[in-house]
């Protein structure tokens, strides 16, 4: 037998309860969805919560990145920027690049 597709986006629900209220815990949140007649686990709402929290770490770590390499650096981040980028053309792009770095670093 055939599962019936539901309408609600369950984890799109999570995400608005954590959006309302982020100190709420998983138990708080299955049970409000329970109110509603929405059915998760609390393994999917740990795992929403933890995709937000990644995105916002990915973003601040980016960011800082790209200040620190703009300040040690030349004065212009730009042409920072642009030498990186024809530098990634060069080994065959961006991912090569990345790779290279990262055998580097080891």
């Amino acid at each position: 037998m055939a599962k019936q597709k539901s309408d609600v986006n369950k984890s799109e629900e999570i995400r608005q309860l954590l959006k309302a209220n982020k100190k709420m815990k998983a138990k708080e949140i299955v049970a409000a969805l329970a109110e509603r007649g929405i059915s998760v686990t609390e393994g999917l709402v740990y795992f929403i919560r933890g995709k937000i929290r990644g995105r916002r770490g990915r973003k601040k770590r980016a960011n800082a990145m790209v200040a620190k390499a703009a300040a040690s650096g030349s004065a212009d981040p730009l042409a920072t920027i642009l030498k990186i980028k024809s530098l990634a053309e060069d080994v065959g792009g961006i991912k090569k690049l990345k790779a290279l770095i990262e055998a580097l670093t080891e």
